[in-house]
């Protein structure tokens, strides 16, 4: 909640120089942040770089690939799901895995402007 405040109390105070913070830019903070957040595991990068090498996958190639558990797999999977990298399709008994592009594409956009942006200032 204290979070939240203090974005606010920033979004609405602009006439001391202090950039105004729109819907738009929170949004686009909040999805940067998901997107960082399920990249943040060796693991998930390493399973993201496994996909974007294949066409599609099926879980049995991934867990053949990487030495952890299924269920640990099957955690990053979620992960990775749940941030929109990646979607799944279930051909019975099989998921086969695969990169959601468009959401690939928006990932790689928030991240090329967040490091392109130019440091104005060092301490």
């Amino acid at each position: 909640m204290f979070g939240r405040n203090i974005v606010r109390i920033f979004a609405n105070i602009n006439n001391y120089g202090m950039i105004k913070e729109t819907e738009k830019t929170i949004e686009r903070q909040k999805q940067l942040a998901l997107f960082a957040k399920a990249l943040g595991h060796p693991t998930r990068v390493a399973i993201m770089e496994f996909l974007l090498a294949q066409e599609s996958c099926y879980f049995g190639d991934i867990h053949e690939v990487f030495p952890n558990a299924k269920a640990t797999i099957s955690q990053h999977l979620k992960e990775l799901k749940n941030a929109g990298l990646i979607h799944c399709e279930i051909e019975t008994p099989k998921v086969k895995y695969c990169i959601d592009q468009k959401q690939w594409e928006k990932a790689r956009q928030l991240f090329n402007d967040f490091f392109a942006t130019e440091i104005i200032k060092t301490c």
